[in-house]
């Protein structure tokens, strides 16, 4: 697994356990609180990091204005319990770990999507 750029908007407990199971998390909240999501980009791609978020403005800013980036996870599970946010999470990594890279992948408890990129 690559990298892992984690968004203020990721529940910093999410960031605990990655971490407690060896994954590289780096957070914004600890590096660079408050910055802009442009600038949140520009972050993951000098660490060609993929993006951890709880943020759906990434979204607009990979397909509207097209900013590149080394692909962003999307985590839409709020009010759901930690445990079950990390089950998803990690359903992610193990089913679709090689094509995390360049995609935009949306996490619900539901469903798991991996939308590639185009470059």
């Amino acid at each position: 697994m690559k990298i892992i750029l984690a968004d203020e908007s990721v529940d910093f407990n999410i960031v605990r356990r990655l971490r407690e199971d060896e994954y590289e998390v780096h957070a914004i909240i600890e590096t660079s609180p408050g910055i802009v999501d442009e600038e949140v980009l520009d972050a993951a791609n000098r660490l060609e990091a993929i993006l951890l978020t709880e943020d759906r403005d990434f979204g607009e800013l990979t397909y509207r204005l097209q900013i590149p980036n080394h692909g962003i996870i999307l985590l839409r599970m709020s009010g759901e319990n930690l445990e079950k946010r990390i089950s998803q999470l990690y359903a992610l990594f193990e089913n679709y770990e090689d094509k995390l890279a360049d995609s935009f992948s949306v996490v619900t408890i539901r469903k798991i999507r991996v939308i590639p990129q185009n470059k």
